[in-house]
């Protein structure tokens, strides 16, 4: 099982995406801004530009749109873009301050959605402290002719998205709604890939619970566990609704031909929920099947110390009574008393000693 585990961990870290844009010196445009590209028919145009310099070409053609990535950006640093874009004050602060639920709400013509990004933290083996699951945020703001992508944390970069809907101008060309969907659909597959890992985990902890050499301190990381599961129950579970409203509601930016691309990520999204619920359900029993295992324990424990008590009880009592100090006492004066005295008392104990082994309480 250690090499069967140590060889999925090895695979996930060579597929493990390793290109972060939010590096400052990655980020010509400034400190937070990671890029600022113009697609004009789902083609990226050549070289980079000030944000209100891609808007008025953008705006100039009428066709095409601009997508701007953001890392961590300051109040100072998004309000120029904010006004540039004509962005909701209410929007704009939960997009710089984050800690906000997955949800999805429309300001007139723009819409802005925020995602919860997840991580597998590798660790060689789980312990009763070990972070199994590191989450993240990601906002993103669709309007006409614009996207606008707020990323908090140091996981869950768009670098390798952007590349991959570059390389489909097709799909590209539909606009920021499949740029929407793109992203909803890259993260719907880290909470995929996450759950898979936790899967391993929850196999190491079931196996070790199981197994002989089980020790009561395994209830730790059961709870531990648990605790990381619910981290990513909190990431999935809000955004069932938001990918609904896309799906079927009708927004302004999705057209019925987007809507079956985010029908598809519900559907994955649904699969992943219910996956969760069952580890919950599984980790439920195996804690439950662990104290049970643990009361046992301590049961046979108290059978062997009592049984050992009343074998002990013989001879402290025999030794009780001719530890007395009167002059009148059987067999005090008999040659054999003693070897008699001693020799019941051993005997005694050997009868009491094999009626326990014969009851399995020693």
């Amino acid at each position: 099982m250690p090499i069967i585990r140590n060889l999925r961990r090895t695979v996930r870290r060579a597929y493990r995406r390793t290109v972060d844009l939010s590096h400052p010196a990655r980020s010509p445009l400034g400190s937070s801004v990671v890029n600022c590209v113009l697609y004009e028919d789902g083609v990226r145009q050549r070289g980079a530009c000030p944000a209100d310099e891609a808007v008025r070409r953008v705006r100039a053609s009428a066709d095409g749109f601009v997508w701007i990535g953001l890392h961590e950006p300051s109040v100072e640093e998004f309000a120029g873009l904010a006004e540039l874009f004509g962005l909701h004050p209410l929007a704009v602060e939960d997009a710089v301050h984050a800690h906000q639920r997955p949800k999805l709400e429309r300001y007139d013509d723009t819409l802005f959605a925020v995602f919860k990004t997840v991580r597998y933290v590798e660790h060689e083996e789980l312990t009763a402290t070990s972070e199994v699951v590191d989450t993240g945020e990601l906002m993103v703001f669709a309007g006409p002719d614009f996207v606008i992508t707020v990323r908090h944390g140091r996981h869950g970069s768009l670098g390798p998205l952007r590349e991959a809907l570059e390389a489909d101008a097709e799909q590209l060309a539909k606009g920021p709604a499949a740029v929407l969907h793109a992203i909803a659909d890259h993260v719907v597959d880290d909470y995929l890939a996450v759950a898979d890992a936790v899967q391993h985990d929850m196999d190491a902890v079931e196996t070790a619970v199981f197994s002989e050499q089980a020790s009561r301190g395994d209830a730790g990381r059961v709870y531990q566990l648990k605790r990381e599961l619910l981290e990513l129950k909190r990431a999935v579970a809000p955004l069932q609704r938001p990918l609904q409203a896309l799906a079927s509601a009708p927004l302004p930016l999705v057209s019925a031909e987007i809507q079956p691309y985010f029908r598809d990520v519900a559907d994955h999204l649904s699969r992943i929920t219910e996956q969760i619920t069952s580890f919950d359900a599984l980790l439920d029993s195996i804690l439950q099947a662990h104290l049970a295992q643990v009361t046992v324990a301590q049961n046979e424990d108290m059978r062997k110390i009592t049984a050992w008590a009343a074998i002990i009880a013989v001879p402290t009592m025999v030794c009780g009574v001719y530890g007395m100090n009167f002059a009148h006492m059987p067999e005090l004066g008999w040659t054999y008393g003693y070897p008699l005295v001693v020799g019941t008392m051993a005997v005694a104990c050997l009868l009491l000693h094999r009626s326990f082994r014969r009851n399995g309480w020693l």
